[in-house]
């Protein structure tokens, strides 16, 4: 796992990449967030798709909720990006819809906009 630190717009963001899934379940997202926070400071995440594990976009196995949950009480904002193309499910969808329209947690297409998105939130 690679954490690069980048301020922009005086905003810390930590951008996330990794070979491997870095979030496989809630424990690991806290300890990724807390991980972040230590090394960084920062408390804004980007994170590829690819890092996520599939069973957080099932949304019926509960992890996404729970994991939002998480950085939700331990102040994280976080924003992943990848292709979304793939998912059928109306629940899903409806999910991603209403996470972009908030203020916490984001699912976007491309790193540029995660940070993007990152930095116009307070």
């Amino acid at each position: 796992m690679n954490i690069e630190h980048m301020k922009e717009n005086g905003v810390d963001i930590a951008v996330v990449s990794s070979e491997e899934k870095v979030i496989v379940d809630a424990q690991s997202a806290l300890d990724l967030a807390m991980t972040v926070r230590h090394e960084t400071g920062a408390d804004k995440i980007v994170l590829d798709k690819r890092a996520v594990a599939g069973d957080f976009f099932i949304l019926s196995t509960g992890m996404a909720g729970e994991i939002l949950q998480k950085f939700i009480n331990y102040h994280v904002k976080a924003a992943i990006y990848g292709d979304y193309s793939c998912y059928t499910s109306k629940p899903l969808k409806d999910f991603i819809y209403e996470s972009n329209q908030g203020k916490d947690f984001f699912f976007v297409s491309s790193k540029e906009e995660a940070i993007q998105k990152l930095t116009q939130i307070p």
